[in-house]
């Protein structure tokens, strides 16, 4: 992709970094902070410049908008930019510090703190390090070095409050409960049981949750991914035009085109509108390439094998990264099916949304990717894809989960689905005695999960030295605005003797490439 900084050629004007002064177009350079008219507020924003491109001759800026969600990053013609006012220019980037030298062990008079950084001498055979002896990690200044000393069965709860629910805070929950930050996501890659496992769970905010993916918008662990910047303009998908939300890794010369015209029964993709015309009066599909396994009155199911149909999915992985951005699978399909949702009319079966999950996950994940595209999102969509998914772990008789980390939008679907099946499910059993177990075998879902949604809703309490499951007043008033909602606005739900699926058995060469 051609990108050429601008500012680099007219040079760079004699100002102090952090400085606001007047810029024109060829002073311009990667972050500087202007003012740039926002289309959809019809008002000049504050953004940073975060990539120049010339496309066609014509300086293009992919710009951040100050407090606004990192998909709602653009790219800018010169037009749309105020030089009217002062432009803050970039501070430069401070100097990596040196790596200090470590002290050697042997010399402890050069360093008069090292007696506190002593490996711990190694246990006999015959010494016990059970999770009661407090002795290792007490020393506050050293306690994750000792910690990360021991095996790795001693690293467990570290109260017996926590130990006898079971807390779900271990390392899968904390991924999707707090926002990755680019310069931390190498730290990140490290096993949370070496740094922090042994710290409080901090209590859930659901405002400030939202507040964060507002602002932020990204649960990529991978820090190039978060600095690609978007690489199309628009999508035409059937009848309707969509931006995309991030980079996805199509063809290089799509990447000037103004628009994007993709085939929604095929999922090819075209720069040009003559092109695409000319494939569709050629196109014979009318519907995702697999076995149909679910239909009712409003959508219907279909179950493709990534092996069987590795150009489709591999298209459809394309499509689906321009709206996830922590998505990295786009070529080796072959592992996985692919659960497509469509609605029907007298043209064919249009695709709503996808899962996909893996043919045989070892960590018991029943959804690996999971999304609604732009143009249905906010009509229930999202929530008939995750309770399908339950559905078929249910036929397979197994607990799943979602494939950690989620998205944004994916985090707070799964949360409002996990909270509505708990609350009906506890409903139902009005009177009657039910445990965290049942609760998991009636929902398919992970006990993990279950304790989780039940901590988030202040539901678990402790009583008479037990923990009880309540439902608390606000829970109970919450519910009931729900139901008068969906009374007038109706409610999507699936009926699981549609179901037309039994769990698939794959040899070792159908589960991987098999040319």
């Amino acid at each position: 992709m051609p990108t050429r900084d601008t500012s680099a050629e007219a040079g760079t004007p004699d100002v102090q970094a952090g400085e606001k002064s007047i810029a024109t177009i060829a002073t311009l350079r990667v972050g500087v902070k202007l003012y740039v008219y926002h289309e959809n507020s019809k008002e000049h924003r504050l953004a940073e410049i975060l990539s120049i491109q010339t496309r066609k001759g014509t300086p293009h800026y992919y710009v951040h908008y100050e407090e606004f969600n990192k998909r709602l990053d653009e790219w800018v013609p010169p037009t749309r930019l105020d030089l009217a006012k002062e432009v803050e220019w970039p501070r430069p980037d401070r100097p990596a510090k040196k790596p200090e030298k470590v002290a050697k062990a042997s010399t402890p008079r050069e360093t008069p703190t090292s007696t506190t950084a002593r490996v711990p001498k190694r246990p006999r055979r015959g010494d016990s390090l059970g999770p009661g002896t407090p002795t290792l990690v007490q020393k506050g200044s050293n306690k994750k070095a000792r910690t990360s000393a021991l095996p790795e069965d001693d690293l467990v709860v570290q109260s017996e409050t926590v130990g006898d629910v079971g807390t779900p805070e271990d390392e899968e929950v904390d991924e999707e409960s707090v926002e990755i930050d680019p310069k931390a996501a190498a730290a990140r890659a490290t096993p949370a049981k070496q740094s922090g496992a042994s710290g409080t769970p901090e209590t859930f905010s659901k405002e400030h949750e939202i507040e964060k993916l507002r602002t932020s918008g990204s649960m990529t662990q991978s820090a190039h991914e978060i600095s690609r910047v978007r690489n199309l303009s628009k999508l035409q998908i059937g009848k309707y035009e969509v931006e995309p939300w991030y980079f996805s890794p199509y063809p290089v010369e799509y990447t000037e085109e103004e628009m994007v015209f993709i085939c929604e029964f095929c999922l090819s993709y075209f720069g040009e509108e003559k092109r695409f015309q000319r494939h569709r009066t050629k196109c014979t599909l009318l519907h995702p390439p697999g076995n149909e396994i679910y239909r009712d009155s409003a959508v219907s199911f279909f179950e493709i094998d990534g092996r069987r149909q590795r150009t489709w999915c591999r298209n459809l992985c394309l499509l689906s990264k321009c709206f996830l951005d922590h998505k990295t699978l786009y070529y080796d399909v072959d592992p996985f099916l692919f659960y497509i949702m469509t609605t029907r009319d007298e043209y064919g079966c249009h695709m709503i949304g996808y899962f996909s999950k893996e043919k045989e996950s070892a960590e018991g994940y029943n959804v690996a990717c999971i999304l609604t595209l732009p143009q249905y999102q906010r009509h229930g969509y999202g929530k008939l894809l995750i309770a399908f998914s339950y559905e078929l772990s249910k036929r397979e008789g197994k607990l799943g989960s979602p494939e950690k980390p989620l998205s944004d939008l994916g985090l707070l679907g799964y949360r409002a689905y996990w909270q509505d099946t708990i609350v009906d499910l506890l409903l139902s059993n009005k009177g009657l005695e039910t445990t965290i177990d049942e609760l998991a075998s009636l929902s398919a879902m992970t006990t993990q999960d279950v304790i989780h949604t039940l901590q988030n809703l202040n539901m678990l309490r402790y009583f008479k030295g037990q923990h009880v499951i309540c439902l608390t007043d606000a829970i109970l008033s919450q519910k009931q605005k729900q139901v008068e909602k969906q009374k007038i606005k109706g409610k999507r739900t699936l009926d699981p003797e549609l179901i037309q699926w039994k769990p698939p058995v794959f040899t070792a060469a159908n589960r991987t490439w098999n040319w």
